[in-house]
C-alpha cells in the first residue's frame, strides 16, 4: 500500500492498524505509556506546548500517546472527525451533556434510559439549572411537542435498555436540527459494527467501551466521538478541567478489545438471533424482544438503520419468581449486570439497572417483573440453547 495514496480500509482492518503511533522501538503491540506527564527539552518547548503552538502531549490527564490511539482508532471506525475518552461510559454520558449546555438551557431526552442516564436528565442537569423533558423516544410527535426556545440538546440511546426500542435517529437529528439543538446518541447496544449514528445525523455519539469493545470483563471507559469543532469548543477543555481522564493502562485493554471486536459482535449478533428464535417458541416465554425479529414492535426501521439486530436478547416470564428461577438455574450463562462481554450475562432489570425507578415508570417502559436481558456471549449458541432450555424448565 503506498504511503502516498493511501487506500480506504475497511472496519476489520482499521481495528488492527488504525491510528498506531509507533516508538523509536517499533513494537508491534501498542505501547503502553505509563506517565502522568512529559518532558520538554527546553523552557520555549514548554511554553509553545501549554500555547498549543506545539500539538506534543503536556499531561495524562489532558491527553496521552496510548489513549490516543485508541481515540483514533474509535475515530476511523465510527466515521467522526474527533473524539475523547474518558474512565467509564458514564463519564462519556455525562461529559457530553453537562459541557453543551448552561444554567436556563433545556434538554430533551427518550423516556427508556439507563438508569444513571436518568439520573443525570432528571435529577443532576435540573440541579444545575437545566431543565429536562422526557418523551416516548418511538413518538416524533412528543419529541416536537417537547421543544422549547432554550433547547439545547436531544438524547437517546437505541437500541434501548432493556426493552431494546429503537428509534428513528435520522428524523429525530432533523428535528433537533430544525430547532437549533444537537443530537447526542448513546449508541453502546447497538456497537460502532451495527449502526452509525453520525451517518444518520447524529451529532455527538457516546459508548460505554466497558461493554463490547472491552468485551472479556476486565476495566472500564468510555469515549464521545464528534466533529472536531464541537470536541474543542466544548467535550476538550471540560474533560481537561474535571478530569474523568481514561487510564492509560485502560486504553490498551481497549485497543487489544478493537482488534477482535468485528469477531466477537458478529458471532454474539448470530448467536443472538438464534436465540432469540428459540425463546419465542418456549412455553412460559410470553414475549421475545430482539430488533431484527419480524415481531418487533419497530423490525423495519431496525433493518434500516441498523446491520444486524445486536447480542442483547430481552424477554418476559409470567413472573418474577419465574425469572429468578430460570436464572438461578442457568450453569453456563452467568448473572451479571454488564452486557456485551464474551461470556453470557443474564440480569433482571427491575430489581437491578432499573430499581431506582418506580413502579410505574418501570411499567412505562415495559420493564415487567418477568423481564430478563440476556447478554449473549462467545459460547458455543446449542450450550446456551440447552443452559437456557434447562432453566425454563426450573422456572416452570
Amino acid at each position: 500500500m503506498s504511503k502516498d495514496a493511501p487506500r480506504k480500509l475497511k472496519p476489520a482492518t482499521q481495528l488492527v492498524h488504525g491510528g498506531t503511533m509507533r516508538s523509536a522501538f517499533g513494537e508491534m503491540s501498542e505501547a503502553l505509556f505509563l506517565t502522568q506527564s512529559f518532558d520538554y527539552p527546553t523552557m520555549e518547548a514548554a511554553e509553545a506546548r501549554f500555547k498549543g503552538d506545539d500539538p506534543g502531549f503536556i499531561y495524562s490527564r489532558f491527553s496521552n500517546p496510548t489513549v490516543a490511539m485508541f481515540e483514533q482508532r474509535m475515530v476511523l471506525l465510527e466515521g467522526a472527525e474527533a473524539a475523547r475518552a474518558t474512565a467509564s461510559g458514564m463519564a462519556a454520558v455525562t461529559a457530553a451533556l453537562l459541557a453543551q449546555v448552561r444554567a436556563g438551557d433545556h434538554v430533551v431526552a427518550a423516556r427508556a434510559l439507563f438508569g444513571s442516564c436518568l439520573y443525570v436528565v432528571e435529577d443532576l442537569l435540573p440541579r444545575l439549572g437545566v431543565a429536562s423533558t422526557l418523551v416516548d423516544g418511538a413518538d416524533l410527535s412528543q419529541w416536537k411537542a417537547a421543544i422549547r426556545p432554550e433547547t439545547k440538546l436531544f438524547f437517546l440511546e437505541s437500541p434501548t435498555n432493556p426493552g431494546l426500542e429503537v428509534y428513528d435517529v435520522q428524523a429525530i437529528a432533523d428535528l433537533a436540527h430544525n430547532a437549533g439543538a444537537r443530537l447526542v446518541v448513546d449508541n453502546v447496544f447497538a456497537t460502532p459494527l451495527l449502526q452509525k449514528p453520525m451517518a444518520l445525523g447524529a451529532d455527538v455519539v457516546v459508548y460505554s467501551a466497558t461493554k463490547h469493545i472491552d468485551g472479556q470483563g476486565r476495566c472500564l471507559g468510555g469515549i464521545i466521538l464528534s466533529s472536531q469543532a464541537i470536541i474543542e469548543e466544548s467535550i476538550h477543555n471540560f474533560l481537561r478541567q474535571t478530569g474523568p481522564a481514561m487510564s492509560p493502562f485502560n486504553a490498551w485493554v481497549m485497543l487489544k478489545g478493537l482488534e477482535t471486536l468485528p469477531l466477537r459482535v458478529n458471532q454474539q449478533t448470530a448467536s443472538a438471533a438464534r436465540i432469540a428464535d428459540f425463546l419465542a417458541e418456549q412455553a412460559g416465554v410470553t414475549k421475545v424482544l430482539y430488533p431484527f425479529r419480524k415481531d418487533h414492535p419497530q423490525a423495519e426501521l431496525a433493518r434500516r438503520q441498523m446491520s444486524g439486530g445486536g447480542t442483547l436478547v430481552s424477554f418476559v416470564l409470567e413472573s418474577k419468581d419465574a425469572a429468578f428461577r430460570l436464572a438461578n438455574a442457568l450453569q453456563i450463562v452467568r448473572i451479571s449486570n454488564n452486557l456485551g462481554d464474551a461470556k453470557s450475562l443474564i440480569t433482571h432489570p427491575a430489581t437491578t439497572t432499573h430499581q431506582r425507578l418506580t413502579p410505574e415508570a418501570r411499567a412505562t417502559l415495559g420493564i415487567t417483573d418477568g423481564m430478563l436481558r440476556l447478554s449473549v456471549g462467545l459460547e458455543d449458541v446449542e450450550d446456551l440453547i440447552e443452559d437456557l432450555a434447562e432453566g425454563l424448565a426450573a422456572a416452570r
